[in-house]
């Protein structure tokens, strides 16, 4: 059963590493860009593009705390696959990993899909899997 739940784990934080640094990070990556063109657009005409910096600092919070967490959280997981003990192993992917990242990487993931418009999003959005369009 304990390495039934280590392989679930494993397998969950891997998945979820690889949609935050293969799809989510790119697309805020892509919006940040846009969203300074659009701001030194404004700025050259001497229009207030305050409200774009500010939606422009936000992305790259929720890309910095995305990406500290999916590479922490790499960095746990290979600590953790050095210990021989299956008992000692499964506690420590529920506090080192689970615990410690999967509600940091939801957080700033969901955060980002409120910004990302749903055209460009490469996942299903939240609300689309409660409601059909």
């Amino acid at each position: 059963m304990l390495e039934n739940f280590i392989k679930k784990v494993q397998i969950e934080s891997r998945v979820m590493g690889d949609l935050a640094l293969n799809h989510i990070i790119p697309t805020a990556i892509l919006l940040s860009e846009q969203m300074i063109e659009n701001a030194n657009g404004l700025k050259g005409l001497g229009l207030d593009h305050s409200a774009a910096v500010d939606t422009i600092k936000e992305v790259s919070k929720h890309i910095e705390a995305l990406k500290l967490s999916v590479t922490s959280m790499i960095e746990a997981r290979k600590q953790i696959n050095k210990e021989p003990d299956f008992e000692v192993q499964a506690k420590r992917y529920q506090t080192d990993v689970k615990e410690a990242y999967f509600d940091k990487i939801r957080y700033a993931a969901d955060k980002l899909e409120l910004l990302v418009d749903d055209e460009s999003w490469p996942l299903v959005k939240y609300r689309e899997l409660l409601f059909l369009r």
